[in-house]
């Protein structure tokens, strides 16, 4: 994946490194005895030079794309169906890697994965609009995948548009496996069940996949066992896609138990009221509060500079920065003009998550059927709807207001 005037815009032509070793790569392969890219001398700067050095650039940014594209299709096999998979946690994260796995074993479906490059949990239902999001081609054995600056919705949108894979429409977009139930309310403000939310208003069926992840209990390999306790279900349904028989008006959202391999089967479960209780710690300014300033108000800019080169010491520190940014809250207004006053005081905090208790008993609610070791099958709807007597109450309450 190339960066639209990356060349352009450094001194020299100066190639990011990881450019310059992802070109090697793809010419060693094509021709073996190709000699090493040389990077051009600093002092090189007449113009015949620049324009041959741009031009080698172009054919050899060109090479990659024509080279991606022809591998993508060469492992594509147009006989059986496109699976879409992404995640809320990232690109590496063991649910999506045990997913995928899995999905490509069975050896019945093009595997195609677009995922954040980061853990965008909690992000709910969002886009990222009127910024630009980079993708890049990731490695995942048996799968086209790229990952990509955004959030699980962006994701879905973005490989349901046309835009980046050459199929027109996945049959099925599954969404894990993620980290941490999404039950109750938690499941307005979770990205998983917002990217499988997504599909379906695309009119692609979906589903998605959630572990009950406890730090005292749950282990890395818990999430192999979630793939292998959910992938009847998985392949069941994408049978029934198949056939016309899965249902076309909902999402179904997969919540293992905190131990998958002790489950006690699948159920069909309720939305409840539960919800997880939001707890922000203040946290002390970093060592640079002036320059975590700037770049908090300039992302784009740490967008930049770690596509200028990841071993550059200002992109390495953009990535920290942003590393560190996951769930920090800058208590912070800037004006129209996007400067900083310095005079202001700014606080930091953090948001984490807190259990809460719950007095509802229903066996069928999602959260009670994981208590009790059930695997909780619950339907997602896109459409919202209201309950008689909250509509007679809203009814009576607008004939009174007005």
């Amino acid at each position: 994946m190339t960066t639209p005037g990356s060349s352009s815009s450094m001194r020299n032509n100066m190639l990011p490194p990881g450019l310059v070793s992802n070109l090697q790569d793809v010419l060693n392969k094509k021709k073996p005895n190709i000699p090493p890219i040389q990077q051009p001398h600093d002092d090189d700067n007449n113009n015949n030079n620049n324009k041959s050095n741009n031009t080698k650039v172009e054919e050899d940014e060109s090479t990659v794309q024509s080279s991606s594209s022809s591998s993508a299709a060469d492992d594509f096999d147009p006989s059986k169906p496109v699976i879409f998979v992404t995640n809320s946690e990232g690109i590496a994260s063991p649910g999506l890697t045990s997913l995928v796995e899995a999905l490509v074993t069975e050896g019945l479906y093009n595997v195609a994965v677009c995922a954040p490059q980061l853990d965008k949990s909690f992000s709910g239902h969002s886009f990222t609009y009127q910024e630009s999001i980079s993708v890049s081609t990731a490695e995942i054995k048996g799968a086209t995948a790229y990952e990509v600056t955004g959030t699980p919705v962006d994701c879905v949108s973005l490989a349901l548009s046309g835009a980046l894979f050459a199929w027109s429409k996945p049959l099925m977009v599954i969404v894990g496996v993620n980290k941490g139930p999404s039950c109750g309310h938690d499941i307005f403000s979770s990205s998983a069940v917002a990217g499988a939310r997504q599909a379906l208003i695309s009119g692609v069926p979906s589903l998605s996949v959630s572990l009950d992840w406890k730090k005292s209990e749950s282990q890395e390999s818990h999430f192999k066992d979630a793939v292998s306790v959910c992938l009847p279900l998985i392949k069941a349904a994408i049978r029934d896609v198949e056939k016309g028989a899965f249902p076309k008006s909902s999402s179904l959202h997969i919540t293992v138990p905190t131990l998958p391999t002790e489950n006690k089967g699948f159920k069909l479960t309720k939305q409840s009221l539960w919800r997880s209780k939001p707890i922000w710690q203040a946290i002390a300014a970093n060592r640079n509060p002036s320059a975590a300033r700037f770049m908090a108000n300039q992302p784009a800019m740490g967008l930049q500079l770690a596509q200028l080169g990841r071993d550059a010491s200002a992109a390495g520190a953009a990535r920290r920065l942003n590393s560190q940014k996951k769930s920090l809250e800058i208590v912070e207004s800037v004006g129209v003009s996007g400067k900083v006053d310095l005079t202001r005081t700014v606080k930091y905090f953090r948001l984490e998550f807190q259990d809460s208790n719950q007095e509802e008993t229903d066996e069928n609610l999602d959260f009670r059927a994981l208590e009790n070791g059930f695997v909780s099958v619950t339907p997602i709807s896109v459409s919202q709807l209201i309950e008689p007597d909250i509509e007679k109450a809203a009814s009576e309450w607008i004939s009174d207001a007005i």
